[in-house]
Protein backbone atom coordinates (compact mmCIF):
# COMPACT_ATOMS: atom_id res chain seq x y z
CA UNK A 1 0.00 0.00 0.00
CA UNK A 2 1.34 3.44 -0.81
CA UNK A 3 1.35 6.28 1.68
CA UNK A 4 -1.53 7.87 -0.20
CA UNK A 5 -3.87 5.05 0.75
CA UNK A 6 -3.00 5.12 4.42
CA UNK A 7 -1.59 3.38 7.46
CA UNK A 8 -3.03 2.53 10.86
CA UNK A 9 -1.38 3.23 14.20
CA UNK A 10 -2.22 0.31 16.50
CA UNK A 11 -1.98 1.06 20.24
CA UNK A 12 -2.07 -1.49 23.06
CA UNK A 13 -1.95 0.24 26.44
CA UNK A 14 -1.18 -1.91 29.46
CA UNK A 15 -1.00 -1.00 33.12
CA UNK A 16 2.68 0.00 32.88
CA UNK A 17 3.41 -0.20 29.15
CA UNK A 18 2.37 0.95 25.70
CA UNK A 19 2.96 -1.33 22.71
CA UNK A 20 2.46 0.20 19.29
CA UNK A 21 2.84 -0.55 15.60
CA UNK A 22 2.39 1.43 12.40
CA UNK A 23 0.75 -1.02 10.01
CA UNK A 24 -0.04 -1.13 6.33
CA UNK A 25 -3.44 -2.85 6.51
CA UNK A 26 -3.27 -4.12 2.93
CA UNK A 27 0.18 -5.70 2.81
CA UNK A 28 0.49 -6.36 6.54
CA UNK A 29 3.87 -4.61 6.62
CA UNK A 30 4.84 -3.19 10.00
CA UNK A 31 6.46 0.09 9.05
CA UNK A 32 7.47 0.77 12.64
CA UNK A 33 6.89 -0.75 16.06
CA UNK A 34 7.90 -0.25 19.63
CA UNK A 35 7.19 -0.42 23.31
CA UNK A 36 7.24 1.96 26.24
CA UNK A 37 7.87 0.09 29.49
CA UNK A 38 7.95 0.76 33.24
CA UNK A 39 5.50 3.64 33.03
CA UNK A 40 5.17 5.29 36.44
CA UNK A 41 8.46 3.90 37.75
CA UNK A 42 11.62 5.88 38.44
CA UNK A 43 13.35 4.60 35.31
CA UNK A 44 11.30 3.92 32.19
CA UNK A 45 12.41 2.71 28.77
CA UNK A 46 11.39 3.21 25.15
CA UNK A 47 12.28 1.01 22.18
CA UNK A 48 11.37 2.19 18.67
CA UNK A 49 12.10 -0.03 15.65
CA UNK A 50 12.05 0.92 11.99
CA UNK A 51 13.29 -1.98 9.88
CA UNK A 52 16.67 -2.97 11.31
CA UNK A 53 17.18 0.42 12.97
CA UNK A 54 16.50 0.44 16.70
CA UNK A 55 16.28 3.53 18.90
CA UNK A 56 16.48 2.69 22.62
CA UNK A 57 16.18 5.23 25.42
CA UNK A 58 16.10 5.07 29.20
CA UNK A 59 14.19 7.94 30.77
CA UNK A 60 11.39 8.60 33.27
CA UNK A 61 7.91 8.00 31.86
CA UNK A 62 5.59 9.18 34.64
CA UNK A 63 2.30 8.42 32.86
CA UNK A 64 0.71 7.24 29.62
CA UNK A 65 0.36 10.81 28.36
CA UNK A 66 4.10 11.35 28.56
CA UNK A 67 4.68 7.90 27.04
CA UNK A 68 2.54 8.57 23.98
CA UNK A 69 4.09 12.01 23.52
CA UNK A 70 7.52 10.35 23.49
CA UNK A 71 6.30 7.84 20.88
CA UNK A 72 4.90 10.56 18.61
CA UNK A 73 8.14 12.50 19.03
CA UNK A 74 10.15 9.48 17.88
CA UNK A 75 8.01 9.18 14.75
CA UNK A 76 8.89 12.81 14.02
CA UNK A 77 12.56 12.42 14.94
CA UNK A 78 13.60 9.07 13.45
CA UNK A 79 10.56 8.24 11.34
CA UNK A 80 8.57 7.22 9.63
CA UNK A 81 6.66 10.50 9.66
CA UNK A 82 3.04 9.93 10.62
CA UNK A 83 2.05 12.80 8.33
CA UNK A 84 3.78 11.16 5.36
CA UNK A 85 2.39 7.76 6.34
CA UNK A 86 -1.13 9.21 6.08
CA UNK A 87 -2.58 7.66 9.23
CA UNK A 88 -6.24 6.96 8.46
CA UNK A 89 -7.13 5.48 11.85
CA UNK A 90 -5.81 4.60 15.28
CA UNK A 91 -6.79 1.11 16.41
CA UNK A 92 -6.92 0.42 20.14
CA UNK A 93 -6.91 -3.01 21.74
CA UNK A 94 -9.48 -3.26 24.53
CA UNK A 95 -9.65 -6.50 26.51
CA UNK A 96 -13.23 -6.52 27.78
CA UNK A 97 -16.22 -5.54 25.66
CA UNK A 98 -18.75 -7.27 27.90
CA UNK A 99 -22.20 -8.07 26.53
CA UNK A 100 -22.35 -4.71 24.72
CA UNK A 101 -19.69 -4.85 22.03
CA UNK A 102 -19.89 -7.59 19.42
CA UNK A 103 -17.41 -5.93 17.06
CA UNK A 104 -15.10 -2.94 16.64
CA UNK A 105 -16.59 0.53 17.19
CA UNK A 106 -15.69 4.13 16.47
CA UNK A 107 -14.69 5.71 19.79
CA UNK A 108 -16.67 8.63 21.15
CA UNK A 109 -17.45 9.84 24.66
CA UNK A 110 -20.22 7.27 25.08
CA UNK A 111 -17.98 4.37 24.05
CA UNK A 112 -15.34 5.61 26.52
CA UNK A 113 -17.99 5.66 29.24
CA UNK A 114 -19.09 2.12 28.48
CA UNK A 115 -15.51 0.80 28.43
CA UNK A 116 -15.08 2.40 31.84
CA UNK A 117 -18.28 0.79 33.12
CA UNK A 118 -16.97 -2.62 32.04
CA UNK A 119 -13.78 -2.21 34.10
CA UNK A 120 -15.02 -4.41 36.99
CA UNK A 121 -14.96 -7.34 34.52
CA UNK A 122 -11.31 -6.62 33.59
CA UNK A 123 -9.84 -4.44 36.35
CA UNK A 124 -6.24 -5.12 35.28
CA UNK A 125 -6.84 -4.33 31.61
CA UNK A 126 -9.72 -1.99 30.76
CA UNK A 127 -8.54 1.01 32.84
CA UNK A 128 -5.12 1.24 31.11
CA UNK A 129 -6.76 0.48 27.74
CA UNK A 130 -9.08 3.43 28.34
CA UNK A 131 -6.24 5.68 29.45
CA UNK A 132 -4.43 4.98 26.19
CA UNK A 133 -7.55 5.79 24.19
CA UNK A 134 -8.12 9.09 25.97
CA UNK A 135 -4.53 10.22 25.65
CA UNK A 136 -4.30 9.20 21.99
CA UNK A 137 -7.54 10.99 21.14
CA UNK A 138 -6.16 14.11 22.80
CA UNK A 139 -2.85 13.93 20.91
CA UNK A 140 -4.33 12.82 17.56
CA UNK A 141 -7.71 14.55 17.53
CA UNK A 142 -8.16 14.65 13.74
CA UNK A 143 -7.91 10.89 13.18
CA UNK A 144 -10.75 8.40 13.84
CA UNK A 145 -10.05 6.12 16.81
CA UNK A 146 -11.45 2.59 16.80
CA UNK A 147 -11.77 0.20 19.76
CA UNK A 148 -11.24 -3.48 18.93
CA UNK A 149 -12.32 -5.84 21.69
CA UNK A 150 -10.63 -9.11 22.71
CA UNK A 151 -14.03 -10.51 23.65
CA UNK A 152 -15.92 -9.64 20.46
CA UNK A 153 -15.18 -12.89 18.60
CA UNK A 154 -16.77 -14.80 21.48
CA UNK A 155 -19.76 -12.48 21.93
CA UNK A 156 -22.15 -14.92 20.27
CA UNK A 157 -20.99 -18.15 21.89
CA UNK A 158 -23.82 -20.68 22.21
CA UNK A 159 -25.60 -20.39 25.55
CA UNK A 160 -24.36 -23.87 26.51
CA UNK A 161 -20.77 -22.62 26.27
CA UNK A 162 -21.25 -19.09 27.59
CA UNK A 163 -23.45 -19.78 30.62
CA UNK A 164 -22.11 -20.59 34.07
CA UNK A 165 -24.31 -22.89 36.18
CA UNK A 166 -24.97 -20.41 38.99
CA UNK A 167 -28.11 -18.61 40.14
CA UNK A 168 -29.37 -16.89 37.00
CA UNK A 169 -30.40 -13.71 38.82
CA UNK A 170 -26.93 -13.30 40.32
CA UNK A 171 -25.35 -13.97 36.94
CA UNK A 172 -27.57 -11.36 35.27
CA UNK A 173 -27.06 -8.73 37.97
CA UNK A 174 -23.27 -8.94 37.79
CA UNK A 175 -22.86 -9.81 34.09
CA UNK A 176 -21.32 -13.19 34.87
CA UNK A 177 -20.78 -15.30 31.75
CA UNK A 178 -17.94 -16.62 29.61
CA UNK A 179 -16.50 -13.72 27.63
CA UNK A 180 -13.20 -15.24 26.51
CA UNK A 181 -10.11 -13.28 25.49
CA UNK A 182 -7.47 -13.25 22.73
CA UNK A 183 -10.45 -13.14 20.36
CA UNK A 184 -8.67 -10.99 17.80
CA UNK A 185 -5.95 -13.64 17.51
CA UNK A 186 -8.37 -16.59 17.45
CA UNK A 187 -10.45 -14.98 14.71
CA UNK A 188 -7.41 -14.06 12.63
CA UNK A 189 -5.75 -17.47 12.94
CA UNK A 190 -8.89 -19.50 12.25
CA UNK A 191 -9.49 -17.53 9.03
CA UNK A 192 -5.86 -17.69 7.93
CA UNK A 193 -5.72 -21.46 8.55
CA UNK A 194 -8.66 -22.05 6.24
CA UNK A 195 -7.06 -19.87 3.57
CA UNK A 196 -3.67 -21.55 4.00
CA UNK A 197 -5.22 -25.01 3.59
CA UNK A 198 -7.31 -23.87 0.64
CA UNK A 199 -10.56 -24.72 2.41
CA UNK A 200 -13.80 -22.69 2.49
CA UNK A 201 -13.98 -20.98 5.89
CA UNK A 202 -17.62 -21.96 6.30
CA UNK A 203 -16.69 -25.65 5.99
CA UNK A 204 -13.64 -25.65 8.27
CA UNK A 205 -13.59 -26.72 11.93
CA UNK A 206 -10.50 -25.54 13.78
CA UNK A 207 -9.06 -25.76 17.28
CA UNK A 208 -6.86 -22.70 17.85
CA UNK A 209 -4.20 -22.87 20.58
CA UNK A 210 -2.94 -19.37 21.40
CA UNK A 211 0.02 -20.14 23.63
CA UNK A 212 2.03 -17.29 25.11
CA UNK A 213 2.54 -15.95 28.62
CA UNK A 214 -1.24 -15.81 28.49
CA UNK A 215 -2.76 -18.87 26.86
CA UNK A 216 -6.17 -19.83 25.53
CA UNK A 217 -7.89 -22.38 23.32
CA UNK A 218 -10.93 -22.06 21.10
CA UNK A 219 -13.23 -24.26 19.05
CA UNK A 220 -14.22 -22.57 15.79
CA UNK A 221 -16.86 -24.01 13.48
CA UNK A 222 -17.16 -22.43 10.05
CA UNK A 223 -15.53 -19.19 11.18
CA UNK A 224 -17.71 -18.84 14.29
CA UNK A 225 -16.45 -19.52 17.81
CA UNK A 226 -18.47 -22.18 19.64
CA UNK A 227 -16.31 -22.47 22.78
CA UNK A 228 -13.23 -20.97 24.40
CA UNK A 229 -11.14 -21.66 27.48
CA UNK A 230 -10.94 -18.21 29.07
CA UNK A 231 -14.01 -17.22 31.02
CA UNK A 232 -15.38 -14.18 32.83
CA UNK A 233 -11.73 -13.10 32.98
CA UNK A 234 -8.51 -14.27 31.30
CA UNK A 235 -7.72 -16.40 34.37
CA UNK A 236 -9.72 -19.50 33.44
CA UNK A 237 -8.56 -22.31 31.19
CA UNK A 238 -5.03 -23.30 30.20
CA UNK A 239 -1.99 -23.08 32.48
CA UNK A 240 -0.17 -19.80 31.80
CA UNK A 241 3.07 -18.08 32.73
CA UNK A 242 1.83 -16.77 36.07
CA UNK A 243 -1.90 -17.67 36.01
CA UNK A 244 -3.36 -20.90 37.30
CA UNK A 245 -5.99 -21.51 34.66
CA UNK A 246 -8.72 -23.97 35.70
CA UNK A 247 -8.96 -24.54 39.44
CA UNK A 248 -11.64 -25.85 41.81
CA UNK A 249 -13.44 -22.67 43.01
CA UNK A 250 -13.57 -24.19 46.48
CA UNK A 251 -9.79 -23.70 46.67
CA UNK A 252 -10.49 -19.98 47.05
CA UNK A 253 -12.91 -20.63 49.89
CA UNK A 254 -10.46 -23.04 51.50
CA UNK A 255 -7.63 -20.50 51.40
CA UNK A 256 -9.81 -17.75 52.80
CA UNK A 257 -11.15 -19.88 55.65
CA UNK A 258 -8.03 -21.83 56.57
CA UNK A 259 -5.12 -19.66 55.46
CA UNK A 260 -6.79 -16.35 56.28
CA UNK A 261 -6.01 -15.02 52.81
CA UNK A 262 -7.85 -11.91 51.68
CA UNK A 263 -9.55 -11.49 48.30
CA UNK A 264 -6.62 -9.37 47.11
CA UNK A 265 -4.09 -11.97 48.29
CA UNK A 266 -5.95 -14.76 46.48
CA UNK A 267 -6.19 -12.58 43.38
CA UNK A 268 -2.43 -12.02 43.51
CA UNK A 269 -1.80 -15.74 44.06
CA UNK A 270 -3.87 -16.93 41.09
CA UNK A 271 -2.87 -14.19 38.63
CA UNK A 272 0.78 -13.50 39.49
CA UNK A 273 2.19 -16.38 41.54
CA UNK A 274 0.67 -19.44 39.90
CA UNK A 275 0.99 -21.20 36.55
CA UNK A 276 4.51 -22.11 35.47
CA UNK A 277 6.00 -19.60 37.91
CA UNK A 278 4.10 -21.03 40.85
CA UNK A 279 5.10 -24.60 40.05
CA UNK A 280 8.69 -24.12 38.89
CA UNK A 281 9.78 -20.65 39.99
CA UNK A 282 10.04 -19.50 36.35
CA UNK A 283 7.33 -18.17 34.05
CA UNK A 284 9.44 -18.28 30.86
CA UNK A 285 9.13 -21.71 29.25
CA UNK A 286 12.72 -21.56 28.00
CA UNK A 287 13.90 -21.34 31.60
CA UNK A 288 11.50 -24.11 32.65
CA UNK A 289 12.84 -26.40 29.91
CA UNK A 290 16.40 -25.73 31.08
CA UNK A 291 15.53 -26.49 34.68
CA UNK A 292 13.84 -29.71 33.62
CA UNK A 293 16.86 -30.69 31.51
CA UNK A 294 19.04 -30.10 34.57
CA UNK A 295 16.94 -32.55 36.58
CA UNK A 296 14.58 -30.20 38.44
CA UNK A 297 11.50 -32.31 39.28
CA UNK A 298 9.30 -29.24 39.90
CA UNK A 299 10.05 -28.01 36.40
CA UNK A 300 9.35 -31.42 34.89
CA UNK A 301 6.01 -31.56 36.66
CA UNK A 302 5.22 -28.00 35.53
CA UNK A 303 5.78 -29.00 31.89
CA UNK A 304 3.63 -32.09 32.30
CA UNK A 305 0.80 -30.09 33.86
CA UNK A 306 1.10 -27.45 31.14
CA UNK A 307 0.86 -29.87 28.21
CA UNK A 308 -1.68 -32.13 29.95
CA UNK A 309 -4.09 -29.18 30.28
CA UNK A 310 -3.73 -28.34 26.57
CA UNK A 311 -4.37 -31.97 25.65
CA UNK A 312 -7.56 -32.01 27.75
CA UNK A 313 -8.90 -29.00 25.87
CA UNK A 314 -8.00 -30.49 22.49
CA UNK A 315 -9.97 -33.60 23.39
CA UNK A 316 -12.90 -31.61 24.74
CA UNK A 317 -13.08 -29.39 21.69
CA UNK A 318 -12.80 -32.36 19.36
CA UNK A 319 -15.97 -33.61 21.07
CA UNK A 320 -17.65 -30.19 20.78
CA UNK A 321 -16.81 -29.84 17.07
CA UNK A 322 -17.43 -33.46 16.13
CA UNK A 323 -14.96 -33.15 13.25
CA UNK A 324 -11.64 -31.35 13.51
CA UNK A 325 -10.13 -30.28 10.21
CA UNK A 326 -7.23 -28.32 11.67
CA UNK A 327 -5.40 -27.62 14.91
CA UNK A 328 -3.45 -24.35 14.86
CA UNK A 329 -0.63 -23.45 17.22
CA UNK A 330 0.08 -19.73 17.48
CA UNK A 331 1.64 -16.96 19.62
CA UNK A 332 5.08 -16.98 21.24
CA UNK A 333 5.07 -20.49 22.69
CA UNK A 334 2.88 -22.05 20.01
CA UNK A 335 5.09 -20.77 17.20
CA UNK A 336 8.47 -21.44 18.81
CA UNK A 337 8.31 -24.37 21.24
CA UNK A 338 8.33 -27.71 19.43
CA UNK A 339 8.51 -29.65 22.72
CA UNK A 340 5.24 -28.14 23.92
CA UNK A 341 3.57 -28.84 20.57
CA UNK A 342 4.70 -32.46 20.69
CA UNK A 343 3.72 -32.94 24.33
CA UNK A 344 0.29 -31.38 23.86
CA UNK A 345 -0.66 -33.80 21.06
CA UNK A 346 1.21 -36.90 22.17
CA UNK A 347 -0.94 -40.04 22.15
CA UNK A 348 -3.81 -38.53 20.16
CA UNK A 349 -3.42 -40.73 17.09
CA UNK A 350 -6.72 -42.52 17.94
CA UNK A 351 -8.39 -39.11 17.43
CA UNK A 352 -6.76 -38.78 14.03
CA UNK A 353 -4.06 -36.38 15.22
CA UNK A 354 -0.50 -37.36 14.28
CA UNK A 355 2.55 -35.08 14.39
CA UNK A 356 5.52 -35.50 12.09
CA UNK A 357 8.58 -35.08 14.33
CA UNK A 358 10.77 -33.71 11.54
CA UNK A 359 8.17 -31.21 10.35
CA UNK A 360 7.49 -30.12 13.93
CA UNK A 361 11.13 -29.47 14.79
CA UNK A 362 12.22 -25.90 15.49
CA UNK A 363 10.66 -22.46 15.38
CA UNK A 364 8.20 -21.53 12.67
CA UNK A 365 8.10 -18.01 11.24
CA UNK A 366 5.64 -18.84 8.46
CA UNK A 367 2.55 -21.06 8.18
CA UNK A 368 3.78 -24.65 8.38
CA UNK A 369 2.05 -28.04 8.38
CA UNK A 370 3.57 -30.22 11.11
CA UNK A 371 1.29 -33.27 10.95
CA UNK A 372 1.91 -36.45 9.00
CA UNK A 373 0.33 -36.99 5.60
CA UNK A 374 -1.80 -39.74 7.17
CA UNK A 375 -3.18 -37.49 9.94
CA UNK A 376 -6.94 -36.96 9.55
CA UNK A 377 -6.54 -33.59 11.27
CA UNK A 378 -4.04 -31.19 9.76
CA UNK A 379 -1.85 -29.61 12.44
CA UNK A 380 -0.48 -26.19 11.53
CA UNK A 381 1.78 -23.61 13.12
CA UNK A 382 0.40 -20.28 12.01
CA UNK A 383 1.95 -17.04 13.32
CA UNK A 384 -0.66 -14.67 14.70
CA UNK A 385 -0.77 -11.01 13.80
CA UNK A 386 -3.12 -9.22 16.17
CA UNK A 387 -1.84 -5.80 15.11
CA UNK A 388 -2.73 -6.46 11.48
CA UNK A 389 -6.14 -7.79 12.50
CA UNK A 390 -6.78 -4.67 14.59
CA UNK A 391 -5.56 -2.42 11.78
CA UNK A 392 -7.89 -4.01 9.23
CA UNK A 393 -10.88 -3.78 11.54
CA UNK A 394 -10.04 -0.16 12.32
CA UNK A 395 -9.90 0.74 8.61
CA UNK A 396 -13.23 -0.98 8.01
CA UNK A 397 -14.95 0.90 10.82
CA UNK A 398 -13.29 4.26 10.08
CA UNK A 399 -14.13 3.96 6.39
CA UNK A 400 -17.77 3.33 7.20
CA UNK A 401 -18.05 6.26 9.61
Amino acid sequence: MSDSTGSVLVVNSGSSSIKYQLVDPTTGEARASGIVERIGEAAGSVRHEVGDAVTQRELPVPDHGVGLRIVLGLFDEVGPSLADAHVVAVGHRVVQGGPRFSGPVLVDAEVERQIDELSPLAPLHNPPNLTGIRVARELLPDVPHVAVFDTAFFHDLPAAAATYAIDRDVAAAYQVRRYGAHGTSHQYVSREVAAFLGRPLEDTNTIVLHLGNGASASAVRGGHAVDTSMGLTPLEGLVMGTRSGDIDPAVLIHLQRNAGMSVDEIDDLLNRRSGLKGMSGENDLRAVHQLAADGDEHARTALEVYTHRIKKYVGAYAAVLGRVDAIAFTAGVGENDDQVRAGALEGLAPLGIELDAERNAGRKKAPTIISTDASRTTVVVLPTNEELAIARQAVEVAGAS
